[in-house]
């Protein structure tokens, strides 16, 4: 017996499953799936997933053709298509000043659009039309090189759990009427926005990144913020602002992140939480904090050092830390640094890292307070397993003399491992 000649097996497989392998390809190749049969005419047309780049066109170097088969491949899916949109994405840098976008965003606020990414080209930005915000289904947003301007009558996403903002214009009271009205929010990225002063109220976030330069944050209503990447860009206005500020950066930004687990802050942002007066003793402990990365760290400012004092010694359960020292910090001053009393004066005699298990130190100079936490953070660590050390590319000549001072400090961990990496 053999198989009949006009058997389709793949025409009659649920509807759910063709879905998912038409789901899989590239739309320009669902398309093209109308021509195997009369059954396969419009199967394509009602994928709940569309995802749009410059690949769905044929390439050329005419830029201006390109850009023309794009919109009208766009427009004409879009005009094809049937039932509800729940995943619209565009990726291109072939679109520019183009209005059919607007008309391509209308069209999708009335199919029940729920994720909604828009990736467009770097040298030319669009205004998000106001029909963006009668999307009301949306569970994801992810905006580049745009302007935002919510409507007066906008009153949020009620469904919105991740938001991603990449170079957009927005105004510091829009983003945070934005954020505010987005009750389920859990996941909120905000990259090379500048000049915000930003306050973020947001209860069930999870997942901050920050990038750009930002004047002022304060996190005042975050309880379930679990982990954090922050990079600070800094201008001479933003460094006058900081300079004129009083109320602590350290408190306004990390006070209301009681249940952080991991937190990295890139260039800057130690620096940042140096700013303004001197809280103290930390009315907060971070005990569910693991891992806790830090890059571009100043040994020559004595505030910077006492940020990250502050933060790994209220950080009990901390089980990672790695460290990056900034390139200036070797110089004279620091190498002659005549105030090592601050050690013993800030560093508490009780203190004992008693989960912290490996320790990573890049960048590092030699020069006698990054030694001095170093041997901070050897005595004071019972499990630690791994410190992997090392030395920034301008330091040659005293790499011998860093490893000998390694070697002499005492370790309160009998397994602690100490690797002096050269390249």
């Amino acid at each position: 017996m053999g198989d009949s000649p006009d058997l389709d097996l793949i025409s009659d497989l649920p509807q759910s499953i063709i879905e998912s392998i038409l789901t899989r390809l590239p739309i320009i190749e669902a398309v093209r799936t109308s021509i195997l049969s009369s059954k396969w005419r419009y199967r394509w047309a009602s994928l709940t997933h569309l995802a749009f780049d410059e690949k769905c066109v044929t390439s050329t170097n005419d830029r201006t053709f390109v850009e023309n088969k794009l919109i009208n491949f766009i427009t004409r899916a879009l005009f094809l298509h049937q039932g509800p949109i729940h995943k619209f994405q565009l990726c291109t840098s072939f679109l520019t000043s183009c209005p059919d976008i607007d008309q391509w965003i209308l069209f999708l606020s009335r199919k029940d659009i729920k994720e909604l990414v828009l990736e467009l080209d770097e040298n030319e930005w669009i205004r998000v039309p106001s029909c963006l915000f009668n999307c009301k289904k949306l569970t994801r947003l992810e905006l580049s090189r745009c302007e935002l301007d919510p409507p007066s009558t906008f009153k949020g996403f009620s469904f919105l759990k991740s938001l991603k903002l990449y170079q957009v214009y927005v105004a510091s009271d829009a983003i945070e009427s934005v954020i505010i009205n987005c009750p389920l929010l859990e996941s909120l990225s905000l990259s090379y926005i500048d000049s915000l002063t930003l306050n973020i109220r947001s209860p069930n976030l999870k997942y901050l990144c920050l990038e750009g330069e930002f004047k002022d944050i304060c996190l005042e209503n975050t309880p379930l913020l679990i982990a954090m990447s922050v990079a600070m860009y800094m201008t001479e206005d933003i460094a006058e602002h900081m300079e004129q500020s009083s109320s602590c950066n350290f408190i306004k930004f990390l006070g209301g992140a009681p249940h952080l687990e991991r937190l990295i802050g890139r260039i800057y942002f130690t620096k940042y939480l140096t700013v303004g007066d001197d809280p103290g003793r930390l009315p907060i402990k971070y005990i569910n904090l693991k891992i806790i990365e830090l890059y571009q760290v100043s040994f020559e400012d004595m505030k910077e050092i006492l940020v990250v004092l502050r933060l790994i010694t209220n950080s009990p359960n901390l089980k990672e830390l790695q460290i990056s020292s900034s390139s200036n910090s070797y110089t004279l001053a620091a190498m002659e640094a005549t105030d090592l009393e601050f050690w013993e004066k800030e560093c508490p005699s009780h203190c004992i890292f008693g989960r912290l298990r490996v320790v990573k130190m890049t960048e590092m100079s030699g020069v006698p307070h990054e030694m001095e936490f170093i041997r901070f953070l050897l005595e004071n660590s019972p499990v630690l397993e791994v410190m992997s050390i090392a030395p920034c590319s301008s330091v040659t000549e005293g790499r011998l003399n860093m490893l000998i001072e390694l070697v002499r400090f005492r370790r309160a961990s009998p397994r602690a491992e100490i690797l002096f990496i050269q390249n």
